[in-house]
């Protein structure tokens, strides 16, 4: 675990990859989505609390249940992407601690605490969506994450009844680079976003 990785894979994870808009016809398949998440779900999340759920959105008729709550600039390029994850966080993720993190009486510490239960959820929620889409990335696969969306009918439409809500969308495939991609952004240096105390 202590050699870095090559150029070529920081390149694929960070310093190339980019948000595609546009995407080859090509298949990503069931399997593929069980090992992107076999490995994103080992990210850290505080006491292994994992409370992201995902909905890989696929099939037809899953896709035409979406596009009604896509915004306008999202529903054309969700719509072509092979798969669309609606990374979601499960804020009764705490009913699972007593199996994920059993040496510790740690589904106390959050029934009953709301605002707690609505922080943490969404923190570690927010950080897995994050290994889902470097998981992706190592993969081989591209991806477009989004938050143009309508959250309420989303939830309604795919998690109604449940402790489920919809975080953001990661459309998932083959990005292809002669359609709307855009040149790079810039970033923030170091001395403008980072401090060494």
């Amino acid at each position: 675990m202590s050699a870095p990785l090559s150029d070529a894979s920081l390149d694929q994870l960070f310093l190339t990859a980019r948000t595609y808009n546009a995407w080859l016809p090509r298949e990503v398949t069931d399997e593929q989505l069980h090992r992107l998440y076999e490995l994103a779900k080992f990210g850290p999340t505080a006491a292994n609390s994992s409370p992201m759920r995902i909905m890989f959105i696929k099939s037809a008729d899953a896709k035409a249940r979406l596009k009604p709550y896509l915004a306008e600039s999202n529903a054309e390029k969700s719509m072509q992407a092979p798969v669309t994850a609606i990374v979601a966080t499960d804020f009764a993720f705490y009913d699972q601690l007593p199996k994920l993190f059993p040496h510790a009486d740690a589904r106390s510490w959050f029934v009953g605490k709301e605002d707690m239960i609505q922080s943490s959820g969404m923190r570690n929620g927010s950080l897995q969506g994050a290994y889902l889409i470097m998981a992706a990335r190592a993969l081989g696969l591209d991806c477009g994450p989004m938050s143009g969306f309508d959250q309420a009918g989303v939830d309604a439409e795919f998690f109604a009844g449940t402790t489920v809500k919809s975080n953001f969308l990661v459309n998932i495939g083959y990005g292809d680079a002669s359609q709307h991609l855009f040149d790079r952004l810039p970033r923030l240096s170091f001395e403008e976003a980072a401090q060494i105390a």
